[in-house]
């Protein structure tokens, strides 16, 4: 099997072709383009039986209509996300999508505590005081999160080892899932969405990007939040409204924002920093507020988080080409 790879960094190379050495996964071959998937790129698939994708590419129709004009059957993608691909044109044209429904749960949520830890300390602000031989401790006051209340939206993996997380700091852990996760009954109280938001001192989000959840944080659900309330998301960007978000910090709603997705998200949010990207993003809008910390998709990115994609997403490749089903299939509704 020949696989173009799209969108390629150096770190995402140098795990699939440790991953290609060190584990069987003979008759694939990868080639690697730093082009993005997109209906303008697509046409490079020519040749190839997959491509692997990642979850910022343009895989709508038109890109999904070409790559069927290349012959293409398979599409990996190196993500649990895959809101952004056509699943009714790939199943009209019988192109298989596979993902990564699970690499490092625990990479997320730990990125996920740090972002609120970061917030709620202001270490960001606290570091560059101290470069400018500012030792003072004047607006760098934060909260105990011992016997302080977490709400978790969304326990799947990841928000499973945030709610674990959280219970390890001596937090009283509340949550919010349309299913509940059994292996947390003991510890975690679930609740309705209302009651979290406004019972919650730290609010972080791990659920999928769906209608349902789409801006599920927007100016009514600010309102019902507490004064003084720290929100993480490292979800998806779209789960948060944010225009409405940069209201509710007016309002000093918040203590601390920590983020790391955005609605505008797109691979070069921050690789690409130019003037006009920058000057007219909600992203920078939110950058000048000293209580907000983002980061650039960050989350996922540890050595065992990306060994596990890859080995993950060469996996789907064999189980592709053996015909066998798989968990790892994304299939409509």
């Amino acid at each position: 099997m020949k696989i173009l790879f799209y969108d390629t960094k150096n770190y995402d190379k140098d795990s699939f072709q440790d991953t290609l050495k060190a584990e069987n996964f003979p008759h694939i071959t990868i080639e690697y383009t730093k082009s993005d998937l997109d209906p303008r790129t697509a046409a490079l698939a020519e040749g190839f039986d997959a491509v692997c994708a990642f979850v910022s590419s343009d895989i709508g129709t038109r890109t999904m209509e070409i790559l069927h004009d290349k012959g293409i059957r398979l599409l990996l993608m190196r993500c649990a996300g895959f809101n952004n691909v056509d699943l009714e044109t790939a199943a009209k044209y019988g192109i298989r999508v596979m993902r990564v429904p699970g690499y490092s749960p625990e990479a997320v949520a730990e990125h996920a505590m740090a972002l609120a830890l970061a917030s709620n300390r202001r270490l960001y602000k606290a570091y560059n005081k101290v470069r400018e031989n500012d030792f003072s401790l004047s607006g760098l006051m934060g909260f105990n999160f011992y016997e302080k209340t977490a709400g978790i939206i969304g326990t799947g993996k990841i928000g499973a080892a945030m709610c674990r997380i959280c219970r390890g700091f001596g937090m009283k852990v509340i949550a919010y899932d349309v299913y509940r996760n059994d292996s947390l009954t003991d510890f975690v109280e679930y609740v309705s969405l209302e009651q979290l938001l406004s019972d919650s001192d730290v609010i972080s989000l791990h659920c999928p990007l769906m209608d349902s959840t789409y801006h599920m944080i927007n100016i009514d659900t600010i309102k019902q939040m507490k004064d003084g309330v720290i929100l993480v998301n490292t979800s998806r960007g779209a789960l948060v409204k944010t225009d409405d978000l940069i209201e509710g910090i007016r309002m000093h709603k918040f203590a601390g924002v920590g983020l790391d997705v955005y609605e505008e998200e797109t691979n070069n949010v921050f690789e690409d920093r130019s003037d006009e990207i920058l000057e007219h993003s909600t992203t920078a809008r939110l950058l000048s507020f000293p209580n907000v910390m983002i980061t650039s998709h960050q989350g996922f990115f540890t050595r065992e988080a990306l060994g596990a994609i890859a080995s993950t997403t060469l996996q789907n490749a064999m189980d592709y080409m053996a015909g066998k089903e798989s968990p790892n299939d994304v299939k409509i509704g």
